[in-house]
C-alpha cells in the first residue's frame, strides 16, 4: 500500500469513488460532494491553494481512496478535512486511520483548527472523527457548501 499526492492522472479514478460511495448511501443529491464542481479536476483544485493537499491511496497498482484538506477560513486559521473515500473492498483494515494521520499532520503545520461535514446517518465515519478528537458542533459555520449534510465537527490542530 502506497497513500502519496494525488495526479491528474487519478483524477477519473477519485471522482468515481466518491460519487459511487456516495450512490451507494443515497446521497447523490444537491448538497452533498456528488455534484462539487471541483470533483472531475482534484489534483487542480487542491493545487491551487497555499496550504492544502489530497493524498490517494494505492494498492496492486490500483487507486482505491483519498482525502484532502484545503482551506475554508483562513482568517482564522481553519482548514476543513475533504473527501474521505475508500472503495468498499478496502474498508474495515485501519486505511482511513492513515489518511487521517497524514491529512491532520499536515493540517496542523498550517492551521489551528480543521473543520468536517458528514451525516449523522454515517455511524463509522463519525465514530473515526471523534476518535480523531473532532468535535460535534450544533450548526455548520459559515460559508459551508454541503447543505445536505447534518453533523459538523470542528478539532483543534494546537
Amino acid at each position: 500500500m502506497i497513500i502519496r499526492e494525488i495526479t491528474k492522472q487519478d483524477n477519473a479514478v477519485m471522482k468515481k469513488i466518491i460519487q459511487d460511495s456516495l450512490k451507494s448511501l443515497g446521497l447523490a443529491i444537491p448538497g452533498t460532494a456528488y455534484y462539487d464542481p471541483q470533483l472531475s479536476d482534484l489534483h487542480h483544485y487542491y493545487n491551487q491553494f497555499k496550504h492544502a493537499g489530497y493524498w490517494v491511496v494505492e494498492m496492486d497498482n490500483e487507486v482505491v481512496g483519498g482525502v484532502g484538506i484545503a482551506p475554508f477560513n483562513e482568517q482564522e486559521q481553519i482548514c476543513e478535512l475533504q473527501k474521505l473515500y475508500l472503495v468498499p473492498s478496502v474498508q474495515g483494515f485501519g486505511i482511513s486511520n492513515q489518511l487521517m494521520e497524514i491529512a491532520l499532520s499536515f493540517a496542523s503545520q498550517h492551521y489551528a483548527k480543521c473543520y468536517l461535514e458528514t451525516k449523522h446517518e454515517l455511524i463509522a465515519a463519525c465514530k473515526l472523527y471523534e476518535k480523531f478528537g473532532f468535535v460535534r458542533l450544533p450548526k455548520p459555520l459559515p460559508g459551508s457548501e454541503h447543505s445536505a449534510m447534518n453533523a459538523w465537527y470542528m478539532k483543534d490542530l494546537r
